[in-house]
């Protein structure tokens, strides 16, 4: 019993110094998704918008830059100026509601 105790030390002890080992590896999955995330402007001006299912769908144009938001329905309209909250990106995500496909759209708490 006593040399189980020994090799699980030592094998604990390896499994240690060996996660610590490797500081060229990837960012957590939490960081790259940060980084994604602030390469998004969540603030611009509304090119085209729908309603369907629940939700308004913005379509915000910002420096020759379009993002699709999906809002809590509201009422908006074309030309408008509005920032949306951070949410969830969704990538080829399909509307049933609306008969399309996104490339990307990110699903927003609202419009601040």
């Amino acid at each position: 019993m006593k040399s189980f105790n020994v090799v699980f030390a030592g094998c604990l002890l390896f499994g240690v110094l060996v996660s610590g080992c490797n500081k060229n590896e990837a960012p957590a999955p939490q960081a790259q998704a940060g980084a994604a995330q602030a390469e998004i402007n969540f603030s611009g001006k509304i090119a085209e918008t729908m309603d369907s299912g629940g939700y308004t769908y913005v379509l915000l144009e910002n420096n020759g830059k379009k993002t699709w938001f999906a809002v809590p329905a509201t009422k908006v309209k074309v030309g408008q100026e509005v920032t949306c909250q951070p949410g969830m990106e969704m990538k080829n995500f399909p509307s049933k509601t609306l008969n399309r496909t996104f490339d990307s759209i990110i699903f927003s708490g609202g419009l601040r």
